[in-house]
């Protein structure tokens, strides 16, 4: 795993080479272990290499072909690299210097181009420059795992692993209001912008050819439902081709040359990984948090009714409330651009400790998005099935936004779910959808904002784009819900936060569920195969139950919510309301409404918050951000 940094102009003089390496210090921690550099009259190429496949110097990049004409910046793992080397490369003549992925896709690339990329098993970021035909292809690997940002202009292309790596190298930095307005909806940017106007992330599965001639875009992967398929296997042989899938996937992620491990929540995805993994190793290294003071969320005692299960060389990470709080400003700190999914605390500390031991960790990421495994799922699936329920919870409605709501508590919890379905039973399948992902609606988004901010951007526009990442869902299919969730909620969301955290710690995370071809055969599935009136992610629980110890099953899962509520009243109140919310503060930005925010804090100390500080959160991030960066 590592950082990567570039720089193209054909018109103009490039940065100088201070600045560029200013940048590329930012991927320090991406890449501690190696840095370098490739420069001609158009090019500025940059990598900070983290070792993790062939650890020798002469794995080092940028990597070069013999005759100095291509060269390559790579980012990334492709677990199939020695079989594409002997069934594509073998018998061409080339003289191989290092035994690394990243020299395979420099000779693929050169001798397939483009095509090459459908044959890839991993996940990446890269970019190849021809320096004779002057031409730079940037792509990405299919599902968003590994991040590429861009801005172009008429005289440069700049693209990096982080925002970050490129704010040096930018002409100039304007907050994108539209970005802004989204991330307050949704606790994140949407996966195709960014916090800034004129930079952009490259969009997943797909790549761009740079030349004199301007910028191409190709998509070379894309998942879709497959109905046709649908009635083609019975559930129980979907049950062993799943077995079976997963199996190899896991098999691949087992290669490294450096020490591997495993998360183990306690939870039905990270336990089937380990449970496969183990076949592979004995004594895997698995890691796991507990929390010391919410014994209600620890599930320590199911992930190590596996560990024991399997004998891994298990260690478990209780937590208390002050490691929070002893985190969160590196964990700002880090931060380029806005994202405020608390989740990403416990995350950042899950991979700093973690590191110290191993510097490759498996996880069960996007089991839920394929698979069906979240309480919207459940919510969606009631919608569509049981309308006198959703009926029920409209005329609830009154009721249930005046109880208490919160994850903390089973009956706060209860009452969160049916408001949120109440609001989301009147919608059309798309908006709900983007209702069920979002923390704020449209309505109480805009009054965050001051009337100033609000007229710099179209909000029909904003809402537009937003809903486009719901428009596969058309039909009964519930394919396209899930589908919807790999547009948006993966590589906005889940696969960011990984990377952030992980990526902060120097280690690299591999998730076997996101294996392209578990993807696609997913999708091959009916969406009952997956969910119904009883279980959500059916065919996961059922396909592993004989590897699985049974106390997993049949068990309520409560995710645990970082005590946000009780610091932002306590520790953090004078840090978020005398400094980065405070009227001068406000008003001098031109962003918010300070009455919103006197209306919020007011929320804060009253005896029915709701979820007001997920809100509070997501401000203190934004401002914590802008603050940083002087925009």
């Amino acid at each position: 795993m590592c950082g990567i940094l570039g720089y193209v102009s054909f018109s103009k003089s490039l940065c100088s080479t201070e600045t560029f390496r200013l940048g590329l210090d930012q991927l320090a921690k991406r890449g501690p272990d190696a840095q370098g550099v490739f420069k001609n009259a158009e090019v500025f190429l940059g990598h900070r290499r983290l070792s993790i496949i062939d650890t020798s110097e002469g794995a080092n990049q940028p990597i070069s072909d013999h005759s100095g004409r291509y060269v390559l910046i790579f980012n990334g793992e492709i677990f199939n690299f020695q079989q594409l080397k002997n069934s594509h490369l073998v018998g061409l003549g080339i003289s191989f210097r290092t035994q690394s992925d990243s020299e395979v896709l420099l000779y693929l690339l050169i001798h397939f181009g483009v095509d090459c990329l459908s044959w890839l098993s991993g996940f990446f970021a890269f970019a190849f420059y021809d320096t004779e035909s002057q031409q730079l292809l940037v792509g990405r690997d299919r599902f968003g795992k590994k991040p590429l940002i861009i801005y172009k202009d008429q005289n440069r292309l700049i693209f990096g692993s982080e925002m970050k790596a490129l704010l040096p190298l930018l002409p100039k930095r304007i907050i994108n209001p539209s970005a802004v307005f989204q991330y307050f909806r949704l606790n994140y940017i949407p996966p195709d912008q960014s916090i800034l106007k004129d930079v952009q992330k490259v969009r997943p599965g797909s790549c761009l050819l740079y030349s004199r001639q301007g910028l191409k875009e190709t998509t070379y992967y894309q998942t879709t439902p497959q109905p046709q398929s649908y009635g083609q296997r019975s559930y129980q042989e979907a049950q062993s081709q799943l077995l079976g899938l997963m199996r190899e996937s896991v098999r691949e992620r087992m290669i490294s040359d450096v020490p591997i491990g495993a998360f183990l929540s306690g939870g039905i995805d990270s336990s089937v990984v380990v449970a496969l993994a183990s076949e592979y190793t004995s004594k895997l290294k698995t890691f796991s948090i507990g929390y010391k003071d919410n014994p209600l969320f620890d599930e320590s005692g199911y992930a190590q009714l596996v560990a024991d299960k399997y004998q891994t060389d298990h260690e478990v990470f209780y937590l208390s409330e002050s490691d929070y709080k002893d985190e969160v400003m590196d964990i700002l700190a880090y931060l380029d651009e806005p994202f405020a999914d608390s989740s990403c605390i416990p995350q950042y500390i899950l991979c700093k400790k973690t590191k110290r031991k191993v510097t490759v960790a498996l996880s069960g990421d996007g089991g839920d998005e394929v698979f069906a495994g979240y309480n919207k799922h459940h919510a969606e699936w009631m919608v569509r099935n049981r309308p006198v329920i959703a009926a029920w919870a409209r005329i609830g409605k009154p009721l249930w936004t005046r109880l208490p709501q919160n994850k903390n508590t089973s009956w706060g919890n209860l009452t969160r779910k049916l408001a949120k379905l109440a609001e989301g039973a009147v919608l059309n399948a798309p908006e709900r959808y983007i209702r069920w992902c979002s923390i704020l609606n449209t309505l109480d988004t805009q009054r965050l904002f001051s009337s100033e901010f609000l007229n710099q951007f179209s909000k029909e526009e904003s809402v537009s784009h937003l809903n486009s990442f719901a428009n596969p869902i058309g039909s009964n299919d519930f394919n396209e819900v899930l589908l919807s969730d790999l547009r948006l909620v993966l590589p906005g969301d889940m696969l960011q936060k990984v990377d952030l955290m992980s990526m902060a710690n120097s280690l690299e995370v591999r998730s076997p569920f996101l294996d392209y071809r578990v993807v696609d055969f997913a999708f091959q599935l009916p969406s009952d195969y997956k969910i119904d009136r009883k279980m959500k992610k059916k065919i996961v629980q059922d396909a592993f139950r004989s590897l699985l110890p049974e106390a997993l099953y049949n068990r309520p899962k409560q995710g645990f919510e970082i005590p946000l509520l009780e610091w932002f009243r306590n520790d953090f109140h004078a840090y978020i309301f005398d400094d980065l919310l405070a009227r001068p503060t406000i008003e001098s930005q031109g962003i918010f409404s300070f009455e919103t925010i006197q209306a919020l804090k007011q929320k804060l100390h009253s005896a029915n918050p709701g979820y007001v500080q997920s809100t509070i959160w997501a401000l203190v991030v934004f401002q914590h951000w802008y603050k940083k960066y002087s925009l």
